[in-house]
């Protein structure tokens, strides 16, 4: 492997060591409450004695009413908060409940079980526990996003997941949420994510990155940063929730786009109430979106190759702008 084929590994595993935070689990779950009572909950990256999404589900493992929670993770035997992939073999964690009357699960309440491999979630063995469970939730690696998100819709499991805002731009992302087969959780778009990082990790983005834009201080605590947002299949109150248009189209106001058949809409806010073709929106509209009151047409590249056969962003008055989503209001129809 060349000096950058290593450096850029490196780095991805660096980026992928982002642990998130307890109150961002607390945030977004508690408006899941009722897909939870009597499932399996299976956290597959996760160092389970450690793990925040293990933490939540356990100490609210009744108040939820799971039937079991299992994690796992890769490589790792220390009870450290960083995995350093550096164990012979990996661990699994089983929570069914705990007699304690306090309701705080002790080490001796859970059952921990070694791996035979390495804990990696595309392994047999982390296979076979998947397929026992009803729901995962985790933060998955983001380099392996795409991968993972595949085996969740191979084998038909529902999810709550983080992932990077601009994977919806991905190819074999973008396909699952036109279907209504994925979409964005209940925790808006706008900003990004703290997550807690290994200490070198911490002091390399401080002497090397900006603050605001790959981490922030909080409370003398170094935190990563990043433009991430949730993914899930399990539907929400959000979901349903109209988007109160009141905007008047205009052509003055609402320009097409200089390659593609489409009016420019900058926010969700302004979708005018009045207009029947098709707009493109930023995809910060996905956390707005309802799929009762709008259609998904496509993404401006793919829609693009298909109708010039080169792939590009949509241009608008000389200039190519960012990542837009096609709509069109479904009370118009076609």
């Amino acid at each position: 492997m060349s000096a950058n084929r290593n450096l850029h590994a490196a780095n991805t595993a660096r980026n992928d060591e982002f642990y998130t935070q307890l109150v961002d689990i607390e945030n977004e779950l508690r408006h899941y409450t009722e897909h939870f009572r009597g499932k399996v909950v299976y956290c597959n990256c996760d160092d389970p004695r450690v793990s925040k999404f293990f933490h939540y589900f356990a100490y609210n493992f009744r108040v939820l009413g799971l039937k079991k929670l299992v994690t796992t993770c890769y490589k790792n035997q220390q009870l450290d908060m960083f995995s350093q992939h550096d164990a012979e073999k990996a661990i699994w964690l089983e929570y069914d409940g705990t007699e304690n009357e306090t309701g705080v699960p002790s080490l001796e309440d859970i059952g921990i079980h070694y791996l035979e491999g390495d804990g990696d979630f595309q392994s047999s063995e982390c296979i076979e526990l998947l397929k026992q469970a009803d729901i995962v939730v985790t933060n998955p690696p983001f380099s392996l996003f795409r991968v993972y998100v595949k085996q969740l819709v191979d084998y038909d499991k529902k999810f709550l997941i983080i992932g990077a805002k601009n994977a919806i731009t991905y190819k074999d992302i973008f396909p699952l949420i036109k279907a209504n087969k994925l979409w964005i959780g209940c925790r808006p778009m706008a900003g990004g994510m703290l997550f807690d990082v290994p200490a070198e990790f911490a002091q390399e983005l401080v002497e090397t990155k900006r603050e605001g834009s790959a981490y922030k201080i909080v409370d003398g605590v170094v935190k990563g940063w990043s433009a991430n947002t949730w993914y899930t299949n399990l539907e929400h109150k959000k979901r349903n929730e109209e988007v109160i248009l009141y905007k008047r189209y205009s052509p003055d106001q609402y320009p097409k786009y200089d390659n593609y058949d489409a009016i420019e809409v900058s926010k969700t806010v302004n979708i005018p109430v009045d207009f029947d073709g098709a707009m493109g929106v930023p995809i910060t509209f996905l956390d707005k979106y309802n799929p009762d009151q709008f259609e998904i047409v496509g993404m401006d590249r793919p829609l693009l190759k298909q109708l010039t056969g080169r792939q590009s962003r949509f241009w608008l008055n000389g200039k190519e702008i960012y990542a837009r989503i096609v709509i069109r209001r479904k009370e118009f129809g076609k």
